[in-house]
């Protein structure tokens, strides 16, 4: 099930889905998705769907994190310093760490954190610096971002997040409630671009922190 012919079999159905960065293709084909995902469930993980991780999440279907990271990366190669809001499982932060200088990550559920932080480690992904935080709040000390990534639907942009956005960085999120689209915020100065791409489903946005 975790054969490099299931995965191409993923990545043929990403690039007909619309996926057109090779850069990510290839990071997705070769990052071990079915190690982020529960023993009894990793025979689905080079499928494109959505999968549960426990504590009412999910880990983002295949074609979600490519397309996001795409749009994060816009034109460029790499980036300096992203930060992902809702580490999850880690897969994200784990396809981003391949891509970013430093990946900061925030979980507001302690479990998911403390699992997908050892997870990140033992793959050797030591440009992912884990942290248990409330998401709305970001993470200022380490800003400002060239990107970042929020993997739940607020219905309006936390305005923290907008502040630790940097000039000409690139902020993804789904944007909603029962209705939810993809979208991109760029930063221009003072001024903060958004542009609605698609639809989406995730997880609300929710605060607090939950041990």
């Amino acid at each position: 099930m975790t054969s490099q012919r299931t995965r191409n079999r993923l990545l043929q159905r990403l690039r007909d889905s619309g996926i057109k960065n090779e850069r990510v293709l290839a990071i997705i084909g070769s990052t071990p998705r079915h190690l982020f995902v529960e023993e009894a469930l990793a025979h689905r993980a080079y499928e494109d769907t959505a999968l549960p991780i426990g504590y009412g999440q999910t880990i983002s279907q295949p074609y979600t994190v490519a397309r996001m990271t795409e749009i994060l990366l816009g034109d460029n190669e790499r980036l300096d310093k992203v930060l992902e809001i809702g580490t999850g499982c880690g897969y994200q932060a784990a396809v981003l760490s391949q891509l970013v200088e430093q990946v900061y990550t925030v979980e507001r559920i302690e479990p998911l954190y403390q699992k997908a932080r050892a997870r990140l480690r033992k793959l050797g992904m030591h440009n992912v610096d884990a942290n248990l935080s409330d998401g709305g709040w970001g993470l200022a000390s380490n800003g400002p971002y060239q990107g970042i990534l929020v993997a739940a639907a607020p219905e309006v942009i936390p305005p923290s997040l907008l502040e630790q956005l940097a000039d000409g960085g690139r902020m993804v999120l789904p944007l909603g409630g029962e209705t939810q689209k993809l979208t991109l915020v760029v930063r221009q100065g003072d001024e903060f671009v958004t542009e609605t791409l698609e639809d989406a489903l995730f997880v609300p946005f929710l605060s607090g922190i939950q041990h």
